[in-house]
């Protein structure tokens, strides 16, 4: 049993980790003093060599392949994962996808719902089901908040988006899983959270860049500015670090205010 919050002993788990709000959270993780295992659908040599160059000392980075929809190859995925490093304490479930083609809600297809509620839903559940697992085996009880899993979702989980709807929904039922597992692990010290970002700048808004770039210009947001990936991550290793004692199911918005309701 762990007797110290103190970083340098322990290994963050982030899946979606090589690129946008993902790396943005291994490289706060990491200057944290965490050891980082970054995981992806595909782990391009030159984009991980370049990751691995921005890790600051003492902390470590290994990389992992696996496909969170592809339920039968969690225990291979979790296993190399725990390998990495000798165990894992934070778990960051931050893979997901985006809708195939945004428009009417009218119009949204099957294979765009099922894409949605496989990665954003069913593979962050069945993931998080096979770590804690692991996690309670190598260690029953530990440390409140020394552990912790941290479900990335959205400003859509709570704010309707028809244009993409069912990735809001995914991400709404993301949303209650975090309360769940919260509930379920607390007796063990580890701590549940969820991070909800707005308008973050990253390969997956860019698509609706234009559009977002007008409301900003019009007052979208009290802080009004797109987010970055840091913002993100710098609110995850607060949370991982156990930053924040005495909470769990909680939401974090890293929105700039978005959810507020005002006139």
């Amino acid at each position: 049993m762990m007797n110290t919050l103190d970083s340098t002993s322990r290994v963050a788990l982030v899946t979606g980790g090589m690129g946008g709000i993902g790396r943005g959270t291994a490289l706060a993780l990491a200057a944290r003093g965490f050891d980082v295992v970054v995981a992806d659908r595909q782990i391009d040599a030159a984009r991980a060599d370049e990751l691995r160059a921005q890790i600051p000392a003492p902390a470590r980075v290994a990389f992992v392949e696996g496909d969170l929809a592809r339920l039968d190859d969690h225990p291979r995925f979790v296993a190399d994962a725990f390998e990495a490093f000798g165990r894992v304490d934070v778990l960051v479930n931050n893979a997901g996808v985006s809708v195939l083609s945004r428009g009417d809600l009218l119009d949204v297809s099957p294979e765009s719902y099922d894409l949605n509620f496989s990665v954003n839903t069913r593979g962050a559940f069945f993931l998080t089901q096979a770590v804690c697992r692991r996690m309670l085996a190598d260690e029953p009880d530990g440390v409140e908040s020394a552990r912790s899993v941290i479900f990335v979702s959205s400003s859509n989980a709570a704010i309707a988006a028809p244009e993409r709807g069912e990735y809001a929904m995914s991400k709404a039922a993301v949303a209650m899983m975090s309360k769940l597992y919260a509930v379920r692990l607390a007796a063990h010290g580890i701590a549940v959270y969820e991070v909800r970002p707005g308008l973050i700048k990253t390969p997956m808004t860019e698509v609706a860049q234009e559009r977002f770039e007008r409301l900003l210009a019009d007052g979208f947001t009290p802080i009004n500015r797109w987010g970055t990936p840091q913002d993100v991550g710098r609110a995850v290793a607060t949370m991982a670090a156990g930053d924040l004692p005495f909470t769990t199911g909680t939401a974090i918005q890293v929105d700039g205010g978005m959810h507020i309701h005002y006139y």
